[in-house]
């Protein structure tokens, strides 16, 4: 691609070539510095990021060659941005590739503005179309508030309804797939910390932060209820949450679980684990948080994926963003005064 543009711009004077030869160079050390080594992305993310960029520079190219106005990223307006875009629509690219490709632009323009390349941010102001509309099976917050207080009243001696409620605090506390939910261990969680350490797709490690309500909830099941489960079964059964009988609780038993305390909130939705997975990012989305935090949250291998839901700042660290951004992700007594490629979970058997 750089090729393209570089034979593009043979025809103009070496001032233009010069110029732009600079700004095609700020890329690459986009790509390398701020990108491969100082985030560690993926290869596949940092190919998505050259591809976005380079392709939006090309775009800029032939508009520069016509009107001769930009010399330098601070000289690119957010009319560019929005005409790039277009001729991306225009090639009927799904929303999700557009989506993807603004947010390619918004890290690259936080990353020159923050290295003092550019004076100004012009992508600050512009926000990638709000695709968690068009995501199935998301809850709003006022539906997961319903969810939650369902069993909200559950105590140490309430066994099952309080390991309910403290699963459904963590699902959607996590965002965790279904399947990292069942096969978490006792081992992996840091609750004095906050810190889960989940082993997700193709075996990768991530950590992920919980807020003060899922560390509340999950204190007390440990303490008072899941002791009594373990002793059901010899040899005990490592995973966090257990079964009367003292096993780790299938995929299908989640689902039952999850859709009949929707059904006492009175969510008329089709929710599943899944849903509770997309409402945790669609929520912190809404709220402010950014892609590249979401994605590794998420455990999304490459960011294009978690381009359907966000934009981005790539240099929030994860635990500050959750606890600023998560609906509950906050101390309790503060919520008091205040008032994939992704895979798809099949629908389980009755339980």
């Amino acid at each position: 691609m750089r090729d393209r543009i570089d034979e593009f711009l043979a025809g103009a004077d070496v001032e233009k070539r010069l110029a732009w030869g600079v700004m095609l160079d700020q890329i690459e050390e986009f790509l390398f510095a701020g990108a491969k080594v100082e985030k560690g992305l993926a290869r596949n993310s940092v190919m998505a990021y050259k591809t976005d960029l380079l392709q939006f520079a090309m775009n800029l190219v032939e508009h520069d060659v016509e009107h001769d106005d930009i010399s330098s990223w601070d000289a690119v307006t957010r009319d560019h941005i929005v005409d790039f875009l277009d001729t991306v629509k225009a090639a009927e690219s799904a929303t999700s590739t557009m989506a993807r490709k603004l947010v390619s632009i918004r890290v690259f323009y936080r990353y020159l503005y923050r290295g003092g390349i550019l004076e100004r941010n012009v992508t600050e102001v512009m926000n990638v179309p709000r695709l968690w509309l068009l995501l199935p099976g998301h809850l709003s917050k006022a539906e997961v508030d319903d969810l939650l207080e369902v069993n909200a009243n559950a105590c140490k001696d309430d066994g099952l309804v309080l390991r309910n409620q403290s699963m459904l605090e963590l699902l959607y506390a996590s965002g965790l797939r279904v399947s990292e939910l069942v096969m978490l261990t006792t081992d992996e969680l840091k609750l004095p910390s906050k810190i889960l350490r989940i082993t997700g797709k193709g075996n990768k490690t991530r950590l992920v932060p919980i807020g003060e309500q899922a560390q509340s909830r999950l204190e007390l099941y440990l303490k008072h209820v899941r002791p009594e489960l373990e002793l059901q079964r010899e040899p005990p059964c490592p995973q966090v949450f257990l079964s009367k009988s003292g096993r780790r609780l299938t995929r299908a038993r989640v689902w039952a679980i999850v859709k009949e305390c929707a059904k006492l909130a009175g969510i008329k939705k089709d929710v599943s684990p899944h849903t509770l997975r997309h409402s945790f990012a669609t929520h912190l989305l809404a709220n402010g948080a950014d892609l590249r935090i979401i994605q590794e949250m998420l455990g999304h291998a490459d960011i294009g994926t978690t381009g359907v839901y966000t934009h981005v700042d790539p240099d929030s660290p994860a635990h500050a963003a959750h606890a600023q951004f998560h609906p509950r992700g906050r101390e309790v007594e503060e919520e008091e005064e205040e008032e994939e490629e992704e895979e798809e979970d099949p629908v389980p058997p009755a339980p």
